[in-house]
Protein backbone atom coordinates (compact mmCIF):
# COMPACT_ATOMS: atom_id res chain seq x y z
CA UNK A 1 0.00 0.00 0.00
CA UNK A 2 1.40 3.16 -0.59
CA UNK A 3 1.79 5.50 2.09
CA UNK A 4 0.39 8.95 1.48
CA UNK A 5 1.07 12.40 3.66
CA UNK A 6 -1.62 11.56 6.04
CA UNK A 7 -0.33 8.14 6.98
CA UNK A 8 3.54 9.27 6.88
CA UNK A 9 2.10 12.22 9.50
CA UNK A 10 0.10 9.63 11.66
CA UNK A 11 3.14 7.38 12.17
CA UNK A 12 5.51 10.23 12.94
CA UNK A 13 3.00 11.48 15.17
CA UNK A 14 2.68 8.12 16.83
CA UNK A 15 6.75 7.65 17.25
CA UNK A 16 6.68 11.35 18.94
CA UNK A 17 3.86 10.12 21.82
CA UNK A 18 5.65 7.31 22.80
CA UNK A 19 9.04 9.82 23.18
CA UNK A 20 10.85 7.42 19.89
CA UNK A 21 11.89 10.75 18.37
CA UNK A 22 14.63 8.81 15.80
CA UNK A 23 12.20 6.94 14.56
CA UNK A 24 9.89 9.91 13.74
CA UNK A 25 12.38 11.85 12.07
CA UNK A 26 13.65 9.21 9.78
CA UNK A 27 10.24 8.63 8.69
CA UNK A 28 10.28 12.77 8.25
CA UNK A 29 12.92 13.29 6.56
CA UNK A 30 12.11 10.16 4.32
CA UNK A 31 8.48 12.02 3.18
CA UNK A 32 8.33 12.60 -0.23
CA UNK A 33 6.00 15.43 0.49
CA UNK A 34 5.40 17.42 3.72
CA UNK A 35 2.26 19.19 4.51
CA UNK A 36 2.00 21.59 7.42
CA UNK A 37 0.96 19.04 9.88
CA UNK A 38 4.01 16.90 9.29
CA UNK A 39 6.27 19.70 10.22
CA UNK A 40 3.52 20.38 13.40
CA UNK A 41 3.82 16.87 14.50
CA UNK A 42 7.63 16.44 14.23
CA UNK A 43 7.81 19.64 16.30
CA UNK A 44 5.61 18.56 18.70
CA UNK A 45 7.79 14.97 19.03
CA UNK A 46 11.08 17.32 19.82
CA UNK A 47 8.87 19.63 22.46
CA UNK A 48 7.61 16.45 24.49
CA UNK A 49 11.23 15.43 24.83
CA UNK A 50 12.21 18.24 25.78
CA UNK A 51 14.18 18.82 22.83
CA UNK A 52 13.68 22.88 22.28
CA UNK A 53 16.67 23.91 20.68
CA UNK A 54 15.58 21.12 17.51
CA UNK A 55 12.08 22.49 17.66
CA UNK A 56 13.78 26.00 16.97
CA UNK A 57 15.90 24.52 14.25
CA UNK A 58 13.14 22.36 12.65
CA UNK A 59 11.25 25.64 12.60
CA UNK A 60 13.69 27.79 10.66
CA UNK A 61 14.15 24.75 8.24
CA UNK A 62 10.57 24.67 7.49
CA UNK A 63 10.75 28.93 6.78
CA UNK A 64 13.74 28.01 4.70
CA UNK A 65 11.36 25.73 2.59
CA UNK A 66 8.47 28.60 2.46
CA UNK A 67 5.95 26.61 4.01
CA UNK A 68 3.32 28.58 6.24
CA UNK A 69 3.13 27.41 9.33
CA UNK A 70 -0.26 27.29 11.13
CA UNK A 71 -1.52 28.23 14.71
CA UNK A 72 -0.72 24.71 16.20
CA UNK A 73 2.73 24.96 15.30
CA UNK A 74 3.18 28.63 16.35
CA UNK A 75 2.24 27.24 19.68
CA UNK A 76 4.78 24.65 19.68
CA UNK A 77 7.83 27.01 18.78
CA UNK A 78 6.61 30.01 21.39
CA UNK A 79 6.75 27.10 23.78
CA UNK A 80 10.31 26.21 23.23
CA UNK A 81 10.94 29.79 23.16
CA UNK A 82 9.52 30.34 26.95
CA UNK A 83 11.72 27.30 27.70
CA UNK A 84 15.01 28.48 25.99
CA UNK A 85 14.27 32.20 27.00
CA UNK A 86 14.61 32.99 23.52
CA UNK A 87 12.64 36.31 23.60
CA UNK A 88 13.84 37.23 20.11
CA UNK A 89 12.80 34.71 17.99
CA UNK A 90 9.46 34.77 20.19
CA UNK A 91 9.15 38.67 19.15
CA UNK A 92 9.64 37.56 15.55
CA UNK A 93 6.96 34.73 15.86
CA UNK A 94 4.45 37.50 17.72
CA UNK A 95 5.19 40.32 14.70
CA UNK A 96 4.54 36.92 11.85
CA UNK A 97 1.92 35.98 13.80
CA UNK A 98 -0.11 39.32 13.50
CA UNK A 99 0.08 39.15 10.03
CA UNK A 100 -1.86 35.58 9.45
CA UNK A 101 -3.53 35.09 13.03
CA UNK A 102 -6.46 36.69 15.08
CA UNK A 103 -4.39 36.47 17.88
CA UNK A 104 -6.70 37.83 20.13
CA UNK A 105 -9.79 35.63 19.12
CA UNK A 106 -7.35 32.87 19.13
CA UNK A 107 -7.36 31.76 23.39
CA UNK A 108 -4.41 29.33 22.91
CA UNK A 109 -2.05 31.15 20.36
CA UNK A 110 -2.26 34.20 22.83
CA UNK A 111 -1.71 31.94 26.11
CA UNK A 112 1.44 30.80 24.15
CA UNK A 113 2.61 34.13 23.91
CA UNK A 114 1.44 35.18 27.45
CA UNK A 115 3.67 32.29 28.56
CA UNK A 116 6.75 33.12 26.34
CA UNK A 117 6.72 37.01 27.48
CA UNK A 118 6.59 36.28 30.86
CA UNK A 119 9.25 33.66 30.88
CA UNK A 120 11.30 35.76 29.17
CA UNK A 121 10.61 38.09 31.90
CA UNK A 122 8.34 41.01 29.73
CA UNK A 123 5.72 41.11 31.89
CA UNK A 124 4.16 44.18 30.33
CA UNK A 125 4.21 42.29 27.03
CA UNK A 126 2.44 39.59 28.36
CA UNK A 127 -0.23 41.65 29.68
CA UNK A 128 -0.57 43.46 26.71
CA UNK A 129 -1.45 40.27 25.29
CA UNK A 130 -3.96 38.89 27.90
CA UNK A 131 -5.61 41.72 28.15
CA UNK A 132 -6.30 41.79 24.51
CA UNK A 133 -7.77 37.83 24.60
CA UNK A 134 -11.66 38.92 23.98
CA UNK A 135 -12.58 35.83 25.26
CA UNK A 136 -9.88 34.48 28.52
CA UNK A 137 -10.27 30.73 29.49
CA UNK A 138 -8.53 29.56 32.67
CA UNK A 139 -5.39 28.56 30.90
CA UNK A 140 -5.07 32.43 29.74
CA UNK A 141 -5.59 33.07 33.50
CA UNK A 142 -3.39 30.65 34.91
CA UNK A 143 -0.54 32.01 32.37
CA UNK A 144 -1.01 35.75 33.41
CA UNK A 145 -1.44 34.75 36.85
CA UNK A 146 1.79 32.23 37.28
CA UNK A 147 3.40 34.47 34.71
CA UNK A 148 3.42 37.41 36.87
CA UNK A 149 4.38 35.63 40.22
CA UNK A 150 7.39 34.04 38.39
CA UNK A 151 8.46 37.60 38.07
CA UNK A 152 8.35 38.57 41.56
CA UNK A 153 5.22 40.49 42.10
CA UNK A 154 2.67 38.51 44.19
CA UNK A 155 -0.07 40.91 45.20
CA UNK A 156 -0.47 41.65 41.22
CA UNK A 157 -0.87 37.83 40.68
CA UNK A 158 -2.74 37.89 43.56
CA UNK A 159 -4.94 40.94 42.08
CA UNK A 160 -5.14 38.68 39.37
CA UNK A 161 -6.85 36.07 40.42
CA UNK A 162 -9.54 38.07 42.17
CA UNK A 163 -10.36 39.44 38.89
CA UNK A 164 -10.46 35.54 37.52
CA UNK A 165 -13.00 34.70 40.01
CA UNK A 166 -14.80 38.22 39.57
CA UNK A 167 -15.14 37.79 35.80
CA UNK A 168 -16.94 34.23 36.42
CA UNK A 169 -13.80 31.70 35.33
CA UNK A 170 -13.22 29.34 37.52
CA UNK A 171 -10.14 28.02 39.62
CA UNK A 172 -8.47 25.27 38.69
CA UNK A 173 -5.69 22.91 40.36
CA UNK A 174 -3.08 24.95 37.93
CA UNK A 175 -4.41 28.35 39.28
CA UNK A 176 -3.90 27.92 43.03
CA UNK A 177 -0.19 26.25 42.20
CA UNK A 178 0.50 29.61 40.95
CA UNK A 179 -1.06 31.57 43.70
CA UNK A 180 0.86 29.64 46.37
CA UNK A 181 3.67 29.94 44.70
CA UNK A 182 3.18 33.62 44.54
CA UNK A 183 2.47 33.80 48.14
CA UNK A 184 5.81 31.48 49.02
CA UNK A 185 8.24 33.95 47.19
CA UNK A 186 6.54 36.86 48.59
CA UNK A 187 6.54 35.47 52.02
CA UNK A 188 3.23 35.95 52.67
CA UNK A 189 2.23 32.58 54.58
CA UNK A 190 -1.13 33.92 56.20
CA UNK A 191 -2.54 34.59 52.84
CA UNK A 192 -0.94 31.33 51.55
CA UNK A 193 -2.39 29.27 53.99
CA UNK A 194 -5.84 31.02 53.79
CA UNK A 195 -6.21 30.42 49.92
CA UNK A 196 -4.70 26.61 50.52
CA UNK A 197 -7.64 26.48 53.36
CA UNK A 198 -10.59 27.98 50.57
CA UNK A 199 -9.14 25.78 48.09
CA UNK A 200 -11.94 22.87 48.65
CA UNK A 201 -14.13 24.85 51.07
CA UNK A 202 -14.65 27.62 48.79
CA UNK A 203 -13.74 27.02 45.05
CA UNK A 204 -14.80 23.08 45.49
CA UNK A 205 -11.17 22.12 43.57
CA UNK A 206 -9.38 19.06 46.07
CA UNK A 207 -5.41 19.97 46.66
CA UNK A 208 -3.71 17.03 45.22
CA UNK A 209 0.63 16.41 46.39
CA UNK A 210 1.55 19.52 44.17
CA UNK A 211 -0.41 21.95 46.70
CA UNK A 212 0.61 20.38 49.97
CA UNK A 213 4.17 20.59 48.51
CA UNK A 214 3.76 24.33 47.80
CA UNK A 215 2.47 24.95 51.27
CA UNK A 216 5.46 23.05 52.85
CA UNK A 217 7.19 25.17 50.69
CA UNK A 218 5.78 28.23 51.59
CA UNK A 219 6.41 27.46 55.62
CA UNK A 220 9.78 26.12 55.37
CA UNK A 221 11.34 29.34 53.02
CA UNK A 222 9.80 31.34 55.76
CA UNK A 223 11.68 29.78 58.38
CA UNK A 224 8.70 27.67 60.05
CA UNK A 225 10.54 24.37 59.57
CA UNK A 226 8.90 22.84 62.33
CA UNK A 227 5.20 23.74 61.53
CA UNK A 228 6.09 22.23 57.66
CA UNK A 229 7.00 19.09 59.29
CA UNK A 230 4.41 18.58 61.25
CA UNK A 231 2.02 19.48 58.30
CA UNK A 232 3.72 16.43 56.18
CA UNK A 233 2.87 14.32 59.23
CA UNK A 234 -0.57 15.50 59.89
CA UNK A 235 -2.11 16.08 56.23
CA UNK A 236 0.21 13.95 53.97
CA UNK A 237 0.09 10.65 56.07
CA UNK A 238 3.83 11.06 57.26
CA UNK A 239 6.46 10.30 55.19
CA UNK A 240 4.91 8.01 52.47
CA UNK A 241 7.15 7.34 49.40
CA UNK A 242 5.68 10.28 47.04
CA UNK A 243 6.86 12.83 49.69
CA UNK A 244 10.86 13.00 48.56
CA UNK A 245 10.86 16.15 47.32
CA UNK A 246 8.48 17.89 50.00
CA UNK A 247 10.91 16.59 52.60
CA UNK A 248 13.87 18.06 50.38
CA UNK A 249 12.03 21.09 50.59
CA UNK A 250 12.66 21.06 54.67
CA UNK A 251 16.08 20.29 54.32
CA UNK A 252 17.16 23.33 52.39
CA UNK A 253 15.04 25.16 54.77
CA UNK A 254 17.11 23.63 57.69
CA UNK A 255 20.39 24.67 56.23
CA UNK A 256 19.15 28.12 55.59
CA UNK A 257 17.67 28.95 58.67
CA UNK A 258 20.64 26.49 60.99
CA UNK A 259 17.81 23.55 61.91
CA UNK A 260 19.97 20.75 62.64
CA UNK A 261 17.84 18.89 64.74
CA UNK A 262 14.61 19.24 62.07
CA UNK A 263 17.22 18.46 59.72
CA UNK A 264 18.33 15.40 60.88
CA UNK A 265 15.20 13.85 61.64
CA UNK A 266 14.30 14.79 58.10
CA UNK A 267 18.03 13.31 56.84
CA UNK A 268 16.77 9.93 58.58
CA UNK A 269 13.40 9.87 56.62
CA UNK A 270 14.89 10.43 53.31
CA UNK A 271 17.28 7.29 53.73
CA UNK A 272 14.64 5.05 55.65
CA UNK A 273 12.46 6.22 52.28
CA UNK A 274 15.22 4.95 49.90
CA UNK A 275 14.96 8.25 47.90
CA UNK A 276 17.88 10.46 49.12
CA UNK A 277 19.57 11.54 45.97
CA UNK A 278 22.68 13.49 45.22
CA UNK A 279 22.13 16.36 46.11
CA UNK A 280 19.96 16.03 49.36
CA UNK A 281 23.36 13.98 50.18
CA UNK A 282 25.00 17.45 49.53
CA UNK A 283 22.58 19.06 51.02
CA UNK A 284 22.98 16.80 54.33
CA UNK A 285 26.43 16.97 54.54
CA UNK A 286 26.80 20.50 54.20
CA UNK A 287 24.58 20.94 57.26
CA UNK A 288 26.21 18.84 59.38
CA UNK A 289 29.75 20.16 58.33
CA UNK A 290 28.07 24.10 59.02
CA UNK A 291 26.47 22.81 62.82
CA UNK A 292 30.24 20.95 63.37
CA UNK A 293 28.43 17.35 63.47
CA UNK A 294 31.81 16.57 61.91
CA UNK A 295 31.31 12.51 62.66
CA UNK A 296 27.72 12.68 60.74
CA UNK A 297 29.47 15.00 57.38
CA UNK A 298 32.10 12.21 57.11
CA UNK A 299 29.44 9.33 56.76
CA UNK A 300 27.83 11.08 54.21
CA UNK A 301 30.91 11.90 52.65
CA UNK A 302 31.80 8.48 52.62
CA UNK A 303 28.24 7.45 51.57
CA UNK A 304 28.37 9.82 48.21
CA UNK A 305 31.94 8.39 47.70
CA UNK A 306 31.24 5.02 48.01
CA UNK A 307 28.20 4.87 45.80
CA UNK A 308 30.01 7.42 43.03
CA UNK A 309 27.05 9.40 43.61
CA UNK A 310 27.94 12.85 40.70
CA UNK A 311 26.01 16.02 41.40
CA UNK A 312 24.61 17.31 38.57
CA UNK A 313 26.36 20.32 36.86
CA UNK A 314 24.53 23.87 36.71
CA UNK A 315 23.47 24.89 33.41
CA UNK A 316 22.59 28.56 31.88
CA UNK A 317 21.30 29.52 28.58
CA UNK A 318 21.23 32.41 26.84
CA UNK A 319 20.22 34.14 23.30
CA UNK A 320 22.88 35.98 21.55
CA UNK A 321 21.42 36.80 17.80
CA UNK A 322 19.34 34.80 17.09
CA UNK A 323 21.13 31.88 18.42
CA UNK A 324 20.68 29.91 21.65
CA UNK A 325 23.73 29.29 23.80
CA UNK A 326 23.91 26.45 26.20
CA UNK A 327 26.52 26.77 29.05
CA UNK A 328 27.09 23.78 31.83
CA UNK A 329 29.23 23.99 35.00
CA UNK A 330 32.73 23.16 34.06
CA UNK A 331 32.39 22.27 30.50
CA UNK A 332 35.12 24.20 28.41
CA UNK A 333 33.45 22.45 25.08
CA UNK A 334 32.29 25.68 23.70
CA UNK A 335 34.53 27.02 21.02
CA UNK A 336 34.62 30.72 22.35
CA UNK A 337 35.23 28.71 25.68
CA UNK A 338 38.97 30.55 26.32
CA UNK A 339 38.08 33.84 25.16
CA UNK A 340 35.02 34.29 27.86
CA UNK A 341 37.14 32.49 30.44
CA UNK A 342 39.93 35.44 29.45
CA UNK A 343 37.41 38.17 29.04
CA UNK A 344 35.55 36.94 33.02
CA UNK A 345 39.26 36.65 34.28
CA UNK A 346 39.82 40.93 33.01
CA UNK A 347 36.54 41.83 34.30
CA UNK A 348 37.30 40.36 38.08
CA UNK A 349 40.54 42.23 37.82
CA UNK A 350 39.09 45.04 37.05
CA UNK A 351 36.28 44.52 40.03
CA UNK A 352 39.26 43.68 42.53
CA UNK A 353 41.16 47.39 41.73
CA UNK A 354 38.26 49.08 41.94
CA UNK A 355 37.61 47.52 45.86
CA UNK A 356 41.68 48.59 46.85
Amino acid sequence: MKKDVVLWTAMIDGYGKIGDVESARELFDEMPDRNVVSWSAMMAAYSRVNDFKEVLALFLEMQNEGMKPNASVLVTVLTACAHLGALTQGMWVHSYARQFERISSNPILATAFVDMYSKCGCVESALDVFYGIYDKDVGAWNAMISGVALNGDARKSLKLFQQMVVSGSRPNETTFVAVLTACTHAGMVQEGLRLFEEMSGTYRVEPCAEHYACVVDLLSRAGMVVEAERFIEEKMGGFAAGDANVWGAILNACRIHKNINVGNRVWKKLINMGVADCGTHVLTYNIYREAGWDAEASRVRSMISEAGMKKKPGCSIIEVGNEVEEFLAGDQSHPQALEMCRLLDSILKMDNLEHI
